[in-house]
């Protein structure tokens, strides 16, 4: 539940020999005729920089009396330069346990008509994410990117089988490619039927013949990847699909009216594997044994949690074991656990304290993934946990539930973010607090700018040559803080300092690291970094009277650049906040002629100053940035563009000496 599908890519190509009579398609071999139409179509002329355009993508589902679901996709695309050659990859995916794919057949059309089928020796069959110990999900694959070129089209036809878990299925009739074609259709038992929601678009209406439905859209036009855009999932249409019997005689819940009814059927999977035992009860006296609050004792549970070690081994995913955590008593016992063994290991530790803590399932990636108007579990892939807390603790990650309270929500599987603080892709989130009926749908909390802030100090020493020499102090915290924790633990010592040179070359040429301290203050949200440097030629003398310099010697690290002179997508701002102090101390023989004009900018989205102030031989340049989370829509690109570029331009303005 914790990993989406990663996209793997073959090592290996194995080479069919064609056919003899020179390539050319034998009579019992041809292309399916679906395939053969759709290589005939004439796309429209698209931007340089699209590689390649859907002809036909389609997926038949088909539900059985006997409750097995048989999905035939079929697609085709067809490359509209090299780099289209990616595009060129037929994937299956199933679960060893309730499914299979009954098969699997490639075919390649070039150009001049000849066809190439891939035969069975071609078919990879692979573990589905690599990164789990084990996991039933496995995806059977053809990789024709090595032969395909400009102008072949690349056509697949996949037949699996699986039994659903869930009465609903979701849709969505594009990726970033354009389509020509785009259909899914749902045939179903006599008696059944079946309903949609459409997001991203408008409405998708069904073809209805009996109880079988289809949805289809035609000629969609590329969605261009843009800086700060949302996802594709938020732009692509797609639709959420729900269907059950006209009378409901079913056993087991496989479609929900309602949160609330997702919240109690996760809640019976939950709750029972909360297991308390001596084991539990001693480790969480252990750790609690010097915490004097509340909050010191969330903080030095969720510590030990996090810190465990992350193993997801998935088995029975199609019975819903893959969203029923294993018992809390055996993931301590074992010392590992994915997400959502964790959450519930940390909920058995609380519990023994007689402090309350419920599961919360969320989309991991994109706040804005998740839609209340459709209750599936299928729109989560992550579990994190929400902290029933007192009065007495404070932070910027606590919610008021008109149920249950005040709850502190924490991700115990983020090693990076501490209690009191959330990984930035999870802040706003709608997501599933699972606590039977006082449980549903509820929005994440997203801290203010303030608490994700870097405060940067820099002294310098300026020559009559242009040449500086000083140091860095920076003090992050926040999500700010945990950008610069999983840098530094990501590399090694020295790949970090090449990293810390590399930023500091970026803003002042030339210049060269003597020493770079870190202090890592994990437990209060916190990172500091100090850096002593130099640089040989920063400024420019001119007729050895001039002395020209840019005030901002290191650049910001979220910086964005916007330079596209329009916009098609949203633009998606994240709160944080700088504050950036450099003091200059001048050659002497120099004063001040001219420097640039202070920068006030306001916005709905953001704030920036600049000031510059000269006194005792100094000039002490300050700027600061605040920016607020949300979507800006695609006609308000022009005032985002601006925004950023008057930074940039005030950023590059520079600071003129003259000698006295």
């Amino acid at each position: 539940m914790c990993n989406g599908l990663g996209v793997i890519r073959s090592a290996f190509l194995m080479f069919i020999v064609l056919a003899a009579f020179g390539g050319t398609v034998l009579a019992d071999d041809p292309p399916p005729s679906w395939l053969r139409q759709a290589s005939l179509a004439t796309p429209p002329q698209y931007e340089k920089d699209v590689p390649a355009v859907v002809l036909h993508d389609e997926e038949q589902v088909t539900l059985g009396t006997d409750g097995k679901l048989v999905t035939i996709e079929n697609h085709a695309v067809k490359m509209l330069n090299r780099e289209g050659r990616n595009f060129a990859i037929a994937r299956a995916f199933y679960l060893v346990s309730a499914g299979k794919v009954r098969s699997i057949e490639a075919w390649l059309i070039r150009p001049d008509g000849t066809v190439k089928k891939y035969e069975k020796n071609a078919i990879l069959d692979i573990i589905a994410d690599p990164d789990d110990v084990y996991n039933e999900g496995r995806i059977k694959i053809i990789d024709a990117s090595a032969e395909v070129d400009t102008g072949h089209v690349f056509g697949y036809t996949v037949i699996t089988e699986d039994v659903p878990l869930f009465y609903q299925d979701n849709w969505q009739f594009q990726g970033r490619l354009p389509a020509l074609v785009s259909r899914y259709s749902l045939n179903l038992p006599q008696g059944w039927k079946a309903s949609s929601i459409t997001f991203n678009g408008s409405e998708v209406k069904p073809q209805i013949s009996g109880s079988s439905y289809a949805w289809e859209m035609r000629n969609l036009a590329p969605i261009p990847p843009e800086p700060l855009s949302p996802a594709v999932e938020n732009i692509a249409p797609r639709i959420a699909v729900n269907y059950s019997p006209d009378s409901s005689t079913q056993s087991v819940n496989r479609v929900f009216a309602d949160w609330l009814d997702v919240s109690r059927w996760a809640t019976a999977l939950y709750e029972p594997q909360v297991v308390i035992d001596d084991n539990i009860a001693i480790k969480a006296r252990e750790l609690t044994a010097n915490s004097k609050t509340e909050l010191e004792k969330i903080q030095e549970i969720g510590s030990y949690v996090q810190n465990l070690q992350y193993i997801s081994i998935d088995i029975g995913v199609a019975h819903g074991n893959g969203y029923k955590p294993r018992p809390s008593n055996l993931v301590l016992s074992r010392g590992y656990g994915d997400c959502k063994d964790k959450a519930n290991l940390m909920r058995a530790l609380l519990r023994t304290l007689k402090i309350d803590a419920y599961p919360v399932v969320i989309y991991a990636g994109d706040p804005t993934f998740v839609r209340r108007e459709w209750a599936s579990p299928r729109q989560f892939n992550h579990c994190i946990i929400a902290v029933k807390v007192s009065d007495g603790t404070v932070s910027p990650t606590v919610i008021n539930h008109e149920k249950l309270g005040r709850l502190l929500i924490f991700d115990a599987t983020d090693q990076y973010t501490p209690v009191g603080d959330l990984p930035d892709h999870l802040q706003g989130s709608l997501a599933l607090i699972v606590a039977g009926d006082s449980g549903g749908l509820s929005p994440m909390p997203v801290t203010p700018p303030e608490s994700d802030l870097l405060e940067r100090n820099i002294n310098v020493n300026l020559s009559d040559l242009g040449a500086i020499s000083g140091n860095i102090s920076e003090r992050a915290t926040g999500q700010t803080s945990a950008y610069f924790r999983r840098e530094q633990r990501g590399l090694s010592s020295g790949d970090y300092r090449k990293a810390i040179e590399g930023w500091l070359t970026r803003g002042a040429t030339g210049a060269q690291l003597i020493n770079v301290t870190t202090k890592d203050k994990q437990a209060q949200a916190g990172f500091d970094m100090d850096v002593e440097f130099s640089a040989q030629r920063y400024g420019q003398l001119m007729q050895n009277r001039l002395l020209i310099f840019k005030p901002v010697i290191v650049g910001r690290r979220n910086a964005i650049f916007l330079t596209e002179p329009k916009r098609t997508n949203p633009i998606e701002i994240d709160s944080n906040s700088m504050r950036e102090t450099v003091t200059f101390q001048l050659p002497a023989g120099f004063i001040i002629d001219e420097v640039p004009s202070p920068v006030t900018l306001e916005t709905n989205f953001g704030k920036y100053l600049t000031k510059y102030e000269a006194k005792d031989g100094k000039l002490v340049f300050t700027r600061s940035i605040t920016m607020n989370r949300g979507t800006i829509a695609a006609d308000k690109y022009a005032g985002v563009k601006d925004f950023f570029a008057k930074i940039l331009d005030a950023e590059q303005s520079p600071v003129v000496l003259i000698r006295k």
